[in-house]
């Protein structure tokens, strides 16, 4: 068996309980029995401080996952969506909701694999557009399957905790954040004004979590950092990271093919813009808060873990 621990050697997780790792195994036995898989090969293992994946050689792999409590969310939302958008996610084997165990099936090659090619973002931002819109309607059932109150009406009192709870932060810091709230409450309040409703923020969209199955055809998966939120804060990750590949001048040509979809609620383009640069600063806030998401004894630490990456998110809302 292989254990990938990259470069959290030092980071606790379930894997380490002897008493964890039979009931997982256990599990996956019989759910791989349950529909006819036979393991053909070693497991590799990989351990993060907010998730334990298990790669099963199979005809085709397989591969199990457990989350952290905090995004445990992760293995009902997978079931959900896959009931909702099924074009665009995996379709799990099984899940455990009440343990966030997911089993999930081979989707392809990932992006980043694949050679560079601006059209790629081009076409799968598209599609991701019409998962989100897609969902619009379920964004009461999202919560209720326990994915994070990110709307933007929640959005200063998420800022006003993660400042609160964040001992990190100098004394320069909090004054730079608590100048930018004013601001913030005036963002927030333009963005709710256009009138995008809300729906499911994936928070970390980046072509490692896309999946390419066939020519302009696109998977997405590992949501174990979204939430309910303005749609347009999918782009802050995206776009960056295609813009990292690509140079800035693709940053307008992918704002607009993905925002080509919202042009179908009567919304101009000027008001399309305006929301899509709020809520990329705004962004930041599901950004700072997914660093919350991890195994509570990841770290022993009296500093709490995420909070450097917290606190680097946070301010970045008063860079500009």
């Amino acid at each position: 068996m292989q254990i990938d621990r990259g470069s959290y050697g030092d980071a606790r997780t379930p894997w380490e309980d002897p008493e964890w790792r039979t009931a997982a195994f256990e599990w996956l036995a019989q759910q791989m029995a349950a529909h006819g898989l036979r393991e053909s090969g070693p497991r590799r293992v990989r351990l993060r401080p907010w998730s334990v994946i298990i790669r099963i050689a199979a005809d085709s792999p397989v591969w199990f996952k457990a989350n952290s409590p905090g995004s445990r969310f992760e293995a009902a939302l997978s079931e959900a969506l896959s009931r909702w958008v099924p074009e665009h996610v995996l379709t799990p084997y099984a899940v455990d909701a009440a343990r966030g165990w997911s089993l999930l099936p081979d989707g392809g090659p990932l992006l980043r694999g694949l050679p560079a090619e601006p059209r790629h973002w081009e076409e799968l931002l598209s599609q991701y557009a019409d998962l989100q819109r897609t969902l619009v309607p379920h964004a009461d059932e999202l919560e209720r399957l326990g994915v994070p109150n990110a709307r933007v009406a929640a959005l200063p009192g998420i800022f006003d905790a993660m400042i609160a709870d964040n001992q990190t932060l100098s004394a320069s810091d909090r004054e730079r954040l608590h100048k930018v709230r004013r601001r913030l409450l005036d963002w927030c309040a333009e963005l709710a004004s256009i009138g995008i409703a809300e729906s499911l923020d994936h928070s970390d969209l980046h072509d490692g979590q896309i999946l390419a199955p066939g020519p302009g055809r696109y998977t997405f998966f590992d949501w174990g950092d979204a939430s309910v939120s303005h749609p347009f804060c999918s782009l802050l990750v995206a776009v960056e990271r295609a813009a990292d590949s690509h140079g800035p001048g693709i940053v307008p040509r992918l704002r607009d093919a993905y925002l080509e979809a919202w042009t179908a609620d009567g919304h101009t383009a000027t008001e399309l813009h305006r929301a899509a640069d709020l809520a990329w600063r705004l962004g930041q806030l599901g950004r700072a808060a997914s660093w919350g998401r991890l195994f509570p004894d990841a770290f022993p630490s009296s500093t709490p873990v995420g909070a450097t990456e917290r606190a680097a998110a946070l301010l970045k809302l008063t860079d500009g």
